[in-house]
């Protein structure tokens, strides 16, 4: 029997704009074993969806519950500290001349830049074993502004697994990547997804060729609506694809990674 416990609890969420539905009566379970792919074109409401799932935003309507605590109920300062979460957005607020340690020790204040905190040798320990267990052995004392994207796409997901999170969020990893560093950085993340010590990973891309071995259901939407969700193998098929993007999509998987393209 599983004793896994439900992390994220969408009932009917939507979110609307300026008069724009981003999000449109989503409901969607991930449970604390589940490690899911979010696909879908720009503007599907994939990073609203992400948000929602930080605690960095309410809906506009319906309900979300994240590591089974209400939104609008629960004090989110609270609760964000539970939740890693890596993105482009939170790149940008790391100082470039912040030593990479420091970049990932940080994360135990929920903090972005080193000031006059005080950390326990516990927590440096642990900085240096997440960034090895990332493949950034000998970093440590680097600037993250010198590293390469690759680089600093481990560093920050290394940081968001810093406090040992109950769901990790993943906003489009691999963006900008040459194909050797995503293929590391994919490598890597099939492997976290594959341990049972691993929280819930939520992970939003807009390439097949991205989703790591070892994730098991996929979300796909379209104008802020659920396209499938489910299962991998349900969820993400050729027929899917081609609802959600609108055009016909060939899907072929192999050795538990997938390809798609346009069909001929």
């Amino acid at each position: 029997m599983s004793s896994a416990s439900t992390v994220l609890q969408f009932h009917d969420v939507s979110v609307i704009r300026d008069g724009n539905t981003i999000l449109d009566s989503v409901s969607w379970k991930v449970d604390s074993d589940e490690r899911w792919v979010v696909l879908g074109p720009n503007g599907a409401g994939k990073t609203t969806l992400l948000q929602i799932a930080a605690a960095a935003m309410h809906p506009t309507s319906g309900t979300a519950e994240v590591l089974q605590e209400a939104l609008g109920k629960v004090d989110v300062f609270e609760l964000r500290p539970m939740i890693g979460f890596a993105s482009t957005a939170m790149a940008r607020r790391i100082p470039r001349d912040e030593t990479v340690l420091d970049v990932v020790l940080t994360a135990a204040y929920s903090v972005t830049g080193r000031w006059n905190e005080e950390y326990e040798s516990i927590d440096t320990r642990r900085a240096e074993r997440v960034l090895k267990e990332w493949g950034l052995e000998g970093f440590a004392g680097r600037r993250f502004g010198s590293l390469s994207d690759g680089e600093q796409k481990r560093v920050q997901i290394a940081r968001s697994v810093m406090t040992d999170p109950e769901l990790l969020l993943l906003d489009e990893p691999a963006a900008s990547l040459d194909l050797g560093a995503r293929e590391e950085l994919v490598g890597l993340l099939g492997g976290y997804a594959a341990s049972a010590s691993s929280p819930a990973i939520v992970m939003v891309t807009h390439h097949v060729e991205e989703i790591p071995s070892g994730f098991t259901h996929a979300l796909l939407l379209a104008d802020g609506g659920i396209v499938a969700s489910g299962p991998l193998d349900e969820a993400l098929t050729s027929e899917t694809l081609t609802e959600t993007f609108g055009m016909t999509i060939e899907l072929t998987e192999r050795d538990n990674r997938f390809a798609a393209r346009a069909a001929a």
